[in-house]
């Protein structure tokens, strides 16, 4: 094993969780795709190549990037920025629908879909954390610190927030995290999430005014999500609700069902009925299969990962290392986290999937190419590490000499 992991830098715990969740997602995507096979026709080992070849496309990136030196994305920051920013602009008026939302671009001649925001996200964090780094000293004012910095991230919002609320609020949210990590004043934080509040509520009143211009096209179905959640049917124990809207009873349904140990891999009821239950409500489905502590151990994964990630972040001497880090641990935690808020029926269902476990091709590769960025900035503290360690054996030698 050893042999393997030499070409492997960075984080070897990252590295070990990383590889489980990829291989583990073989399993449970073979499992959870009944409800995609009854749908669109084929066989649950169509669905399982598909994800393979995603999977070592995505092991494939995240290796190419954690072979980089950390300062060439910084200077691709601004880059990928703009060219997130055009995926979005195609998006806005040639995406893809899919369940009635224009998310997608699709790749022509294999089939394949990519969904621009998975991009965006890793570019807005990059880019939030090559100008916070670079401006530093001028974060109190408005002119030179503050705007510059909230303009990207009120751009590219605007543009997901269109078809796709629940990410745009997510990003936005994280965007905040990255600004008070980096020290931006608190008042100018206030301000934006309070000028952010009443934009979008201005922007409701518009679309409710004059519907005609259907400025949020999917604002009815963010309504529904929300109403619905209050709106269930109760259901005996082990009964599966076949309604309009009850994909989030059937999840909590599907968790109540899972017990302590689960039903075991392939028994489970609710990923038959539940759209999405390979993404979307991928926790429902793996916690009915693997009970309570299963949970725990996935939790306790995702825990690790930030954890290994913000010491990485504090071990690092430059701001842009760091906040890139702390940014893409919270981006992955948080996916994770809403993810099983939606299925235990805390938050609306939204779209978000498991990281690195769910099935999907853009989230999955985008996944690996920011663990690829944290290891690279790992890799690049080692031979520091080393030579720490060699300094204090060294010393505890000439003590005990």
């Amino acid at each position: 094993m050893k042999k393997y992991f030499k070409y492997l830098k960075g984080d070897g715990v990252i590295w070990v969780i990383s590889l489980i969740l990829l291989a583990f997602s073989l399993v449970s995507v073979y499992s959870f795709v009944p409800i995609l096979v009854k749908m669109e026709g084929g066989t649950p080992f169509k669905y399982l190549f598909k994800h393979f070849i995603y999977v070592g496309i995505a092991f494939s990136a995240m290796f190419w990037v954690h072979k980089r030196d950390p300062a060439y994305f910084s200077k691709l920051a601004r880059f990928s920025f703009i060219v997130a920013l055009g995926l979005l602009v195609f998006t806005l008026f040639f995406g893809a629908k899919v369940n009635g939302a224009g998310r997608w671009i699709a790749i022509p001649f294999v089939g394949l879909t990519f969904q621009a925001s998975d991009f965006a996200k890793l570019a807005l964090i990059l880019y939030l954390a090559r100008l916070l780094s670079k401006k530093k000293d001028v974060l109190n004012s408005w002119k030179e610190g503050f705007w510059p910095i909230m303009a990207p991230i009120i751009i590219i919002c605007g543009l997901i927030i269109k078809d796709n609320f629940s990410t745009a609020a997510m990003v936005f949210g994280i965007s905040l995290i990255i600004l008070f990590l980096g020290k931006m004043p608190f008042g100018k934080i206030a301000s934006l999430i309070g000028g952010g509040i009443m934009l979008f509520a201005v922007v409701i009143v518009v679309h409710k005014t004059v519907p005609e211009i259907n400025i949020l096209p999917r604002y009815e179905t963010w309504e529904n999500r929300i109403l619905n959640r209050f709106d269930m049917k109760t259901v005996d124990q082990d009964e599966i609700v076949i309604v309009d809207n009850a994909q989030a009873k059937n999840a909590e349904l599907g968790i109540y069902n899972g017990g302590i140990f689960g039903k075991g891999p392939g028994r489970g009821k609710v990923k038959e009925y539940v759209p999405e239950a390979y993404a979307d409500f991928f926790y429902a489905s793996y916690v009915e299969e693997f009970g309570l502590v299963g949970a725990i151990i996935l939790v306790m994964l995702y825990l690790i990962l930030l954890y290994r990630m913000i010491r990485i972040a504090l071990k690092s001497d430059k701001l842009f290392e760091t906040y890139t880090v702390l940014g893409i641990g919270i981006l992955l935690l948080s996916q994770a986290v809403v993810n099983m808020m939606v299925c235990t029926g805390i938050a609306p269902v939204t779209g978000q999937n498991m990281p690195l476990l769910a099935m999907g091709g853009s989230a999955l590769i985008m996944a690996c190419v920011g663990i690829g960025i944290v290891q690279s900035i790992a890799a690049k503290q080692q031979p520091a590490q080393v030579e720490e360690e060699k300094e204090e054996i060294e010393t505890e030698n000439k003590f005990s000499a």
